[in-house]
């Protein structure tokens, strides 16, 4: 049995955040027969570090290979440490890349970037727009595994378009842009569009506060639910009929794969990944970031043309069956033989 140590940010029972990668991977290899060791669920952020570490000290002797989520922000100096001392104990260490500022981190931290992922087994990117950065960058010892879902659990229901009935789903953070999601709305009321916006997540950094505030200053009936389970905003979307990600940066967010497995039309900013998950206008569509106007012209399209909408739903489930586990997790067991 292979020994992995997983190091990331896990969600906690108390904790208020989404799913991260290392909440979901690690229970799909552990069922996979991996032995799954995973760190860390602190708070505190030196408490966070020291936990890290501790976990790949302790099963320095064991371990087969350190898996490090590794991000732009903070997250980018845990994986530097981690990543150091795997390279004391000589293991074997794999970071795998979220985030679509992280491009900016290889210009802004050239000499941590190359100490960590030159010295890596193999980096792991979840989308051909992060392996293509890297590789600009001279980091070649790349392979593009992607983000997972478990197929069977993302039912696929067409969707009528009497009325407009907008989900979003991500996070609170300025980062993700939730207030266009609520200029979109008003720009479709003025229009004199049947319309309505459900937001779901979390906060972050009191992106949600102020939305909730600038919605009722607007006057306008915002849903805000707050962190769903995986199984309640699954059911949540069934209520809806075009999901909307408003994003100023993104790698290949896995709400939007879910969203494009469930049957749920996508119209998408073109930012960082984005392209490289959505073919404009075959398995969804893409538009200028930060622009009200463009996001009004493409939702009017798929209100108006039922059989176009249609055919981008059916396409966009059919690509995403590709990120099905029961297909990514013949790239993990490749990587970790």
């Amino acid at each position: 049995m292979k020994q992995i140590v997983y190091i990331g940010n896990k969600a906690g029972k108390a904790s208020k955040a989404n799913l991260s990668s290392i909440d979901v991977l690690s229970k799909l290899l552990s069922a996979e027969g991996y032995s799954v060791t995973s760190a860390s669920h602190k708070q505190n952020i030196v408490l966070r570090l020291l936990h890290m570490l501790y976990v790949c000290f302790k099963n320095r002797k064991s371990t087969d290979y350190v898996l490090i989520d590794t991000y732009s922000t903070l997250n980018f100096y845990y994986a530097f440490f981690v990543s150091a001392l795997c390279r004391i104990f000589n293991l074997k260490y794999i970071p795998i890349l979220h985030g679509g500022k992280l491009p900016n981190r290889l210009k802004t931290s050239p000499k941590l970037s190359k100490f960590i992922f030159n010295n890596a087994y193999v980096n792991v990117a979840p989308s051909s727009y992060l392996e293509s950065q890297f590789k600009t960058f001279g980091f070649n010892n790349i392979t593009n595994i992607p983000n997972a879902i478990e197929i069977d659990n993302y039912p696929f229901k067409e969707r009528q378009f009497n009325e407009v009935k907008l989900l979003w789903v991500r996070s609170f953070s300025k980062i993700y842009n939730p207030l266009l999601a609520i200029k979109i709305l008003k720009s479709l009321k003025l229009g004199g569009i049947d319309a309505s916006l459900c937001m779901v997540g979390p906060d972050v950094d009191g992106n949600l506060d102020e939305a909730r505030q600038f919605a009722k200053n607007e006057n306008l009936n915002v849903t805000f639910t707050g962190k769903l389970t995986k199984l309640e905003w699954i059911a949540l979307s069934n209520e809806y009929n075009i999901f909307i990600n408003t994003t100023n940066f993104d790698n290949m967010p896995v709400s939007v794969i879910e969203a494009m497995a469930l049957g749920l039309p996508v119209i998408s900013t073109n930012v960082g990944g984005l392209p490289y998950l959505i073919k404009h206008e075959k398995t969804g569509i893409l538009v200028k970031p930060n622009s009200v106007e463009s996001f009004i012209f493409q939702i009017n399209q798929l209100h108006s043309n039922s059989s176009y909408t249609s055919r981008l739903a059916i396409n966009a489930r059919r690509f995403v069956e590709d990120f099905n586990w029961d297909v990514v997790k013949k790239q993990w067991i490749n990587l970790l033989k």
